[in-house]
């Protein structure tokens, strides 16, 4: 009889750290706002006020400062919005910033340079999804905000063209 006691203790203790170990991490459903913190290296996405999920970011690879010419490979500050999705991109789907804005585009003109554009949130290059993580290793893109494949396919899914995206420092 003790023999059993124990047996089924440890089953149910099996059982319960199962159950934490294998617990899937929420999958957005429809995302209204985005917030990247360019310093810390990651990406919320929220539906309305409540956090959905975390990803950790690749970014330009010259990040620091808001983006203000084309080649420039930084990535953006400020307020934009989600206003293109494209499957069949060169990295795996992307969804297209609305940078430059008014103010950018003016800014660049007095310049007398271009404000750049084609600034995503994108997956890897096509390809190269194997890396998965390991691309957090340095900031590679060219002013695009970069997560894994599989991340890229959640985001893609539920995010509506005229989601609100918010680019921190």
């Amino acid at each position: 009889m003790k023999k059993l006691i124990i047996i089924i203790f440890a089953l149910v203790s099996l059982s319960i750290l199962y159950s934490f170990i294998s617990k899937k991490e929420k999958i957005p459903k429809n995302i209204t706002l985005i917030k990247v913190y360019k310093n810390k290296r990651i990406m919320e996405v929220y539906n309305k006020k409540a956090l959905i999920k975390t990803y950790q970011i690749s970014l330009g690879q010259k990040p620091i400062g808001h983006k203000q010419f084309e080649g420039d490979s930084k990535t953006p500050e400020g307020v934009y919005f989600i206003d293109g999705k494209n499957p069949y991109s060169s990295y795996h789907k992307n969804l297209g910033i609305s940078y430059p804005n008014i103010k950018d585009k003016a800014f660049a003109k007095k310049k007398g340079k271009s404000a750049g554009g084609l600034i995503k949130i994108h997956g890897l290059p096509n390809g190269k999804g194997k890396i998965g993580k390991l691309h957090l290793a340095n900031d590679w893109t060219a002013g695009c905000i970069a997560v894994t494949d599989q991340e890229i396919d959640e985001i893609y899914a539920a995010t509506k063209i005229g989601a609100k995206i918010i680019l921190y420092k």
